[in-house]
């Protein structure tokens, strides 16, 4: 009897751990977060970064500089997003989406729409529900988020017209959101191929990565529970959907990008999207960049690859 209570009382400590971890997870990284909440160090150290700066100031400065217009449009759910706006110099028929990472917003991601103004393209950048100026209380890690891009696809389309040519390009959650985006039965045909940068395959998959590197601390129970969580308040489980799951459908040409060195959404990951990829595709793992860095560790090596991608498969003349 004391053996079964000891084990029982041990059970007992266990469930309420895994229930107070699942808890703590949740409410950390769910609901609408002040300000980027990923660490810069998953990126680069700070050496590096004030090389990066480089790079990312001026461009980021120079977007911002632009007469950009601001765009509202409701959810399939009902909630408001937002997008900033940055026309082409001259139309051209190409239009760029291009989404952002986790706790970040849409004109954090100026250093990329400058590359593709350069290109040709008008650019799109949305903030994801529950960040920046677009409503939403939860965080929806590229499940709720696939449904919001194709919103902003089929924006574009009654602006621009049936003829409209889109690129999609997102870094990290918004890599994530990309792909998952592609595998919807309801994909418009006008989306002629997909630049993924450090996407992870599901959230379920980059949680449990996370618990085991940080915390050290088994995906089961506290994964299965936090789910749950997430589901009864958010809406969304992190097992309905995964980018895996998408490429196994998805008919359009993707550009794999993944650091290196990112041990954050780990590299292994972009080897299975691009494994599970039944469309034309390539692959590019940029040498000693962290997550999401690669546009910036090696700014000419990556930049090449998207116009090289982008003369195949959505050049300025058809």
């Amino acid at each position: 009897m004391k053996l079964l209570n000891a084990v029982l009382g041990t059970v007992t400590v266990a469930g309420a751990v895994s229930v107070y971890a699942a808890y703590t997870l949740f409410n950390k990284v769910i609901p609408r977060q002040d300000g980027v909440k990923v660490d810069l160090n998953e990126m680069a150290d700070m050496a590096k970064w004030e090389e990066y700066k480089k790079t990312l100031t001026p461009r980021g400065e120079w977007v911002r500089s632009q007469n950009l217009e601001e765009i509202y449009i409701t959810a399939r759910d009902g909630i408001r997003l937002h997008a900033w706006y940055l026309p082409a110099e001259k139309p051209t028929g190409r239009v760029a989406i291009i989404e952002h990472g986790y706790t970040s917003k849409g004109l954090d991601s100026s250093s990329h729409a400058y590359f593709f103004h350069r290109q040709g393209f008008d650019c799109l950048m949305p903030d994801h529900r529950a960040h920046g100026d677009s409503e939403g209380d939860y965080i929806g890690f590229g499940i709720l988020d696939r449904f919001d891009c194709i919103s902003w696809i089929n924006y574009v389309i009654k602006r621009f017209g049936e003829d409209v040519r889109i690129l999609l390009h997102g870094t990290s959650m918004g890599g994530t959101t990309v792909l998952m985006a592609s595998g919807l039965p309801e994909f418009p045909e006008n989306v002629k191929c997909i630049i993924s940068d450090c996407a992870f395959t599901s959230p379920h998959d980059v949680f449990a990565h996370i618990l085991k590197r940080d915390y050290h601390i088994p995906e089961f129970p506290v994964m299965k529970i936090n789910s749950m969580m997430c589901r009864k308040k958010a809406g969304y489980g992190f097992d309905d959907y995964s980018t895996i799951t998408a490429m196994k459908t998805n008919d359009r040409p993707v550009l794999f990008i993944h650091g290196e060195l990112d041990n954050f959404v780990p590299t292994r990951m972009v080897y299975e999207n691009y494994d599970a990829c039944i469309a034309p595709k390539d692959i590019l793992v940029v040498e000693n960049a962290g997550h999401g860095a690669s546009a910036y560790e090696n700014t000419e090596q990556y930049e090449s690859k998207e116009i090289e991608f982008i003369n195949n498969w959505i050049p300025e003349t058809v």
